[in-house]
């Protein structure tokens, strides 16, 4: 595991975004742990946060010519990301969408740069699909080309069907999913842990019940 990766664990559980225990999901399931990004909802953690997207990003290597946000948690999101690549000498134009057109001034759904080339779309995670079909349809129809998604956390858990919401969105729009961290980072950093080992226990049995292979 890269160190950032395990640094951003750290960072996670400082601020009690990722916490262990039991939790129930949407779909009715009992996790052992959470993750709630919105808890990031300070200046310093916001800056910290876009840092590791920021380092995330280029460890992947995907090539890109701007970030787009979708409303409304993906729009500190970029804002963050788009300041850390800057300071890391890698500048990118930025935009996200309003949630109702406006028929005034400027005018239009989006703020920001042009839409424009290779568009990678940030979020916190991805449970449904919703967020990342309204953005691709949102990109396309502005005549860029959707270019991968960046989230915090990829869960690795089976949704309705045998894949995982990030595997549907890979098949069904062929994007690349980045992710500051995984299930398997998650289980590497636990295993690390002496004092977590109850914890390690809890997600290892719920992700042989509910993972996938990625």
């Amino acid at each position: 595991m890269s160190d950032f990766r395990q640094d951003f664990i750290e960072f996670a559980i400082e601020y009690k975004v990722l916490c262990f225990g039991e939790f129930t999901t949407k779909a009715g399931r009992l996790s052992p742990y959470f993750f709630n990004a919105g808890l990031f909802n300070d200046g310093d953690s916001l800056r910290k946060l876009g840092q590791f997207y920021a380092k995330a990003i280029i460890a992947a290597g995907l090539p890109f010519d701007m970030l787009f946000g979708p409303a409304y948690k993906g729009i500190p999101l970029v804002s963050a990301i788009a300041i850390a690549l800057a300071e890391m000498n890698q500048n990118y134009p930025f935009c996200f969408n309003r949630k109702e057109t406006k028929d005034h001034g400027e005018g239009g759904v989006l703020v920001g740069a042009a839409m424009h080339g290779r568009v990678l779309i940030v979020d916190d995670v991805i449970s449904a699909g919703t967020s990342v079909r309204e953005s691709v349809n949102l990109i396309r129809s502005a005549n860029a080309t959707p270019g991968g998604v960046v989230i915090a956390l990829d869960r690795m858990e089976r949704g309705a069907t045998a894949h995982s919401a990030i595997q549907e969105v890979k098949q069904i729009h062929g994007l690349a999913v980045i992710s500051i961290i995984n299930l398997n980072d998650l289980v590497a950093y636990l295993q690390r842990q002496p004092g977590l080992s109850q914890h390690l226990l809890a997600v290892q049995r719920y992700r042989e019940q509910y993972g996938v292979i990625d």
